[in-house]
C-alpha cells in the first residue's frame, strides 16, 4: 500500500487550519472582532425589540406616528385632486347658502325657497351681463339709463329701483324714473361720493355699492325676504 505523500498531507492541514480560523474570527460565539462585533449588532437588535414589546407606550406611540403620517399623505393627496370651484357663480351661490341652511339646527325647511333665490340671481346675470347703459354727467351728478329687452328688461326694472333705497340707507341721493324700455338711474354727487369718482364707478361700480347682497340672499332663501 503506497504512501500518500507527505507534501499533500502537509496542504491538507494548512487549509484546515485556515478555515477553521475564519470561522473563529466570524463566528459570534468566538472572542473575533468579527464575531464581536455579530455579536454587538445581535444583543443591540434583541434590546430593542424587547423594549419595543415591553413598552406599550412607546409601540403605540410609533404605530399612531406612521398612521398619522399615512392618513396626512392621504388627505392632502386627497385635497389636491379636488378642484374648489363650482364651475359658474349662480351654482356657486346657490350651493354656499344651502350649506349654511343645513348648518343651521334652526332652519324652518317649510319656509325656504331657494327657488326665489335662483331667479333674484338670473336678475343679477341680466342686469350685470346683458343690460344696455348709456350715461351722461351733469354738473352734480350722474345720469344712466339703463335699458333692455325681455328678461332683461324685468330684470333691470326689479334691481335698479330697488337698489336706490338701499343707497339711501348708506347715505348716498339718488333716484329712478321710468324709461319705456328701462329705468333713468341718477345719482347726486357729495363731499364722500364726488363727481370723479361717480364717473369712474358707472353703473356697476354703483349697483355694488353697500353689503346687502348677501344678506338679502340668504334672507330670501330661508322665505323671509321679498325678491326684488
Amino acid at each position: 500500500m503506497s504512501k500518500f505523500p507527505w507534501k499533500t498531507t502537509l496542504a491538507v492541514a494548512a487549509i484546515l487550519g485556515a478555515t477553521a480560523y475564519a470561522y473563529a474570527q466570524m463566528s459570534p460565539g468566538m472572542n473575533g472582532p468579527m464575531g464581536q462585533m455579530h455579536q454587538r449588532m445581535m444583543q443591540g437588535q434583541m434590546a430593542q425589540g424587547h423594549m419595543m414589546q415591553g413598552s406599550p407606550d412607546m409601540s403605540q406611540m410609533h404605530e399612531q406616528m406612521m398612521q398619522g403620517q399615512g392618513g396626512l399623505r392621504g388627505g392632502m393627496h386627497g385635497a389636491s385632486n379636488l378642484p374648489t370651484m363650482p364651475g359658474q357663480d349662480a351654482f356657486g351661490a346657490i350651493q354656499e347658502v344651502v350649506q349654511m341652511l343645513e348648518a343651521d339646527p334652526a332652519t324652518d325647511w317649510s319656509k325656504v325657497n331657494i327657488a326665489a333665490l335662483r331667479e333674484h340671481l338670473i336678475d343679477m346675470n341680466e342686469v350685470t351681463l346683458r343690460a344696455a347703459t348709456s350715461e351722461r354727467m351733469l354738473d352734480n351728478g350722474i345720469e344712466i339709463a339703463v335699458t333692455g329687452e325681455g328678461r332683461t328688461l324685468a330684470a333691470i326694472k326689479r334691481m335698479v329701483s330697488a337698489h336706490v333705497n338701499e343707497l339711501k340707507e348708506i347715505g348716498w341721493s339718488a333716484k329712478t324714473d321710468e324709461l319705456p324700455n328701462g329705468v333713468k338711474l341718477t345719482v347726486t354727487a357729495s363731499q364722500a361720493t364726488p363727481l370723479t369718482k361717480l364717473k369712474a364707478l358707472g353703473f356697476m361700480g354703483i349697483m355694488v355699492q353697500g353689503g346687502h347682497h348677501q344678506r338679502h340672499h340668504l334672507a330670501m332663501a330661508k322665505g323671509e325676504f321679498m325678491m326684488h
